[in-house]
Formats: C-alpha cells, structure tokens, sequence
C-alpha cells in the first residue's frame, strides 16, 4: 500500500529488507562466528534440561526439513530449523471465557499486538487476580507473540506484563532469549508469511493452527550475526520512517500551501486587479437584465428569489470591482436521477448512453472523462442528461468535490449538476471556487446526515461564491494553474 503521494511504498521497502536479512545477504557472514549448529546443540542440551527437571513437557520430535520446505538457499554458517527445535513451548490462550472485571489483568487477544507490543485498547477486558492465577500461562524473558486469528501474523514482544491471553494470541517461548529480536523480524518476513498461507484454516476469518506454528521453517544465523542483523534492520527501518515521515509531513505541506494559494485567490490577492476590467456588477446587471428579458417572452419561468446575502455571510472584504453572489442566483442547479431498477437500463452496447456515477470520478483528477456503464435511451426519462462541460458535485460521501465532464451522458442521482454558467465564470474559475476551503466550509456546515453527509439543490443554491470581473478570472485561474504546476513539479523531483 502506497504511503502517501509521492508514491513511497515504505511497506514494500520493509518486506524486501527483511527477505534480504532472512537470505543471509543484508549483512556479512564472519568466518570467526560461532557457527548456528553449536547454537543448536547448546538450545537442543538446555532443553532437555528443562524436561529432565520437569519445567516444561518432552515435545514430540518432527520430522527432518525436506529440500521442498527450503524456499531458498542460506550460507553454510546458517541451520535451517522447525521453530519447537529453538522453544520451549508454543501454544495459545485461554480457549474458554474467563470472568470479566472492569479493572484488574487485561484479556489480550492478537488485536491487541499493534507497532510490535501489547496495547491496550478501549476494547480490552479485564480479569481479576483470581482469574489471572487460574489461567496464568508460563512465559519468559524470550517470548514473542503473534495473531493467529483474523489480521494474521501481526507480532509483539512480551515485557513482563501481567496479563492473561485469549484464544488469538499465540506465543512462542524462545529457550535461548537472545533470538528473540532477530526471531521477531522472521514471524514479520514473507517467508513465514507465505508458510502459513499454505497452512492456515478457514475461508471467513483466517486461523493459523498451533501444529503449523510448530513446524514452520526458520533460518537460523550464528547468534553473532542475528545481532548484526537486528541491528541493521532495526537501523534501516528507523531511516525508512524518518523518510515516511517526511514524505508525509511534505504531503501535507503541500495540501496546506495549495488551500493557502486558493484562499489568497478567493479573496482577490492572488493577481492585480486592472482598473480596465469591468466590473463584476456591470455584467451582474447585464445578466439579470437578459433574464428579465427571458421571463417576460415565458421562454423561462420566474425563479423564486433567493435572500438577500448578509454582511455575516461576509467573512472577509474583497475588491471593490467583485461581488458577492449565491451560486443559485447564476448557475442552474439540478439534482441527478437515477432510473429503477437500474439493471433494467443497463446495457453493453457501446453506442448506449454514458450512465455516470461516483465511482466514475478520481480524486487525482479535476475531469470525468469516461463512464464504466452505459443505459438504454429508455432510461432517460427517469435520470437527467448532462452534457461536456458541466459541473458535477458529489451530494455524498466526499460532498461536495467538484469535477469538470469531458463526456456527454446521464447522471446517477449521487450528483449535484451545475451548468449555464459560461456567460458569468470562466470554467477553470468556477472550478478553483468550488474547490476552495471558503465554499467547501460552506457545504460541510449545510450537509446533513450524522453518518453519511449529504448535500441538497436548495442548500447549493444558497451557497454564497465570489464574482471577479470575467478577465481576473481567467488571470486568477491561470496563476493558480502555474503555482500548481510547480508544486507538482517539486513533487516528482522528490520522487
């Protein structure tokens, strides 16, 4: 998953990182390390300790690895090995359901394993000390964690907490603690990752069962070089953050400086007003005048008049060859329609008529310039035509985004439809106003709707927008079309 807009895949960076260091190739061997065999002679000596003193139970031997689970060659310092050869125990928790308490031992299940450790969230249950003693599960110094249900393989590292495990958690109890950073970095690796694939049960939500945990193959380094290894990761990944975060930190510098050019616009700061401009008020009466003209033929009906706009609705001055204008009283606002049931329009001819949705727009992109779907002439009577040119806001979900039609077609009902507006906006105008903070704070405090916010016709009517003359316009868009342009420009040479 990208990261952020300059196209920096930080995850990707991660998991090559962590093959690498699995195959033996992110740091050098070292002929003088103690080589991984006598690491395993000295856990396999440890273990039988621990059973011989009866601290843990004699685990039932596995067979060899087989050349087929090998996914891929390791240097001859390195073993491969099953992970119950390098634990004492690998299990689970607590299958059944404990008695829950407001206060006391958090119940961790394998959502709790967030940025590799145990976090407690505001859906964390508690258990009393009672409970905790019942169901207390021996771990130590060189335990792991993983998630073996849901979101797979997410892994975190036991610090001593008191806790109690639910049925999620799984855990591995390393014999020898000093694994344990570079073991970590092997249950994050898509070697493991791709093991348990194979392994896993169940086609809702995902398990990984115990048996597979227990077999799974490990890489083992010489104890030196996991030290080395961690080390580097840990150190790599640190620098692949600090970049992720500033690739994040430029994105939204970026997002701040665009809403700053816009905001500097729309309040006429951007170019120079030319006293030999007309002055928005002269084409506003010309306009009004045309429309009067318009009524008294019955070529159109009256419109009902809007109020008046108030000095509160006012926030700040503007020049004074500008106007302050409702988007309702100089452009025609419509409502799109969709016919029902829409599979009964619905056809594969490509000659059908453009049935635009939602999902036909891109937030990377100002125009819709093509429609997924196609309706039969049938439909049209139960939608609304629009034509290149048009405005389309979006009446939900991201309310409000405006987008620019570079096709002709029918409009879903999810659209608002803004047109004949070209004798009063230039179009890249129009398009920089509807996108500016001024007019998208409007919408958002005229939506309604608790979960998904909706926009009307009446409250877009309503909206207030500024007026330029007609000439600043097209000096405001082209400015704003430059300063964009060069901030993009930044962005791929940061790429």
């Amino acid at each position: 998953m990208k990261t952020n807009t300059l196209d920096f895949d930080a995850q990707a960076l991660r998991d090559r990182i962590l093959d690498l260091a699995m195959r033996g190739k992110l740091v050098p061997q070292d002929p003088n390390d103690e080589p991984a065999s006598v690491l395993l002679e000295k856990i396999k000596a440890e273990k039988a300790e621990l059973v011989k003193e009866k601290k843990i139970k004699k685990s039932k031997p596995l067979p060899e690895i087989t050349d087929d689970e090998k996914p891929f060659d390791i240097p001859d310092s390195w073993e491969w090995v099953r992970a119950i050869d390098i634990t004492s125990n690998i299990g689970d928790g607590l299958h059944g359901t404990p008695v829950f308490n407001k206060i006391g031992y958090p119940f961790i299940n394998g959502s709790n394993f967030i940025n590799d450790k145990i976090t407690i969230t505001e859906n964390t249950k508690f258990v009393s000390q009672e409970e905790f003693s019942k169901y207390k599960i021996p771990l130590n110094k060189g335990t792991v964690f993983i998630s073996l249900n849901g979101t797979l393989g997410k892994v975190a590292l036991y610090n001593n907490e008191k806790i109690i495990l639910g049925k999620s958690a799984g855990y591995f109890n390393l014999i020898n603690p000093a694994i344990r950073p570079y073991f970590a970095y092997y249950l994050r690796s898509s070697i493991f990752k791709k093991f348990y694939d194979k392994k896993y049960t169940g086609s809702i939500i995902k398990n990984i069962p115990l048996k597979a945990l227990r077999e799974s193959p490990v890489p083992l380094p010489p104890l030196s070089e996991q030290s080395r290894i961690a080390a580097k990761i840990a150190q790599l990944f640190a620098l692949l953050r600090k970049v992720e975060s500033s690739t994040q930190q430029y994105a939204k510098l970026q997002t701040l400086l665009k809403s700053k050019v816009l905001d500097l616009a729309m309040r006429g700061k951007l170019v120079k007003q030319d006293p030999n401009d007309e002055p928005a008020s002269v084409l506003l009466e010309k306009i009004k005048a045309e429309k009067a003209e318009l009524v008294k033929e019955k070529k159109i009906k009256k419109s009902k008049p809007l109020p008046p706009i108030t000095d509160g609705e006012k926030p700040f001055d503007i020049p004074d060859s500008w106007e302050w204008v409702r988007l309702g009283d100089v452009l025609t606002i419509l409502r799109g329609g969709s016919p029902r049931p829409i599979k009964k329009y619905l056809t594969n001819d490509p000659d059908g008529i453009n049935w635009i949705k939602i999902g036909d727009s891109s937030e990377n992109s100002k125009y819709i310039d093509h429609a997924a779907e196609k309706i039969i002439p049938e439909g049209l009577s139960k939608t609304r035509i629009v034509h290149k040119g048009d405005f389309l806001l979006s009446n939900s979900m991201s309310f409000g985004r405006p987008y620019i039609l570079k096709i002709n077609g029918a409009v879903h009902d999810g659209w608002l439809i803004l047109s004949n507006y070209e004798s009063i906006f230039n179009k890249d105008y129009l398009y920089y106003l509807l996108l500016s903070r001024f007019i998208s704070k409007q919408f958002s405090s005229l939506a309604t709707g608790s979960t998904v916010k909706n926009l009307n016709r009446e409250r877009v009517s309503n909206t207030v927008a500024l007026h330029p003359p007609l000439s600043e316009q097209s000096r405001i868009a082209a400015k704003i079309a430059q300063l964009f342009a060069l901030l993009r420009k930044v962005e791929s040479l940061l790429k």
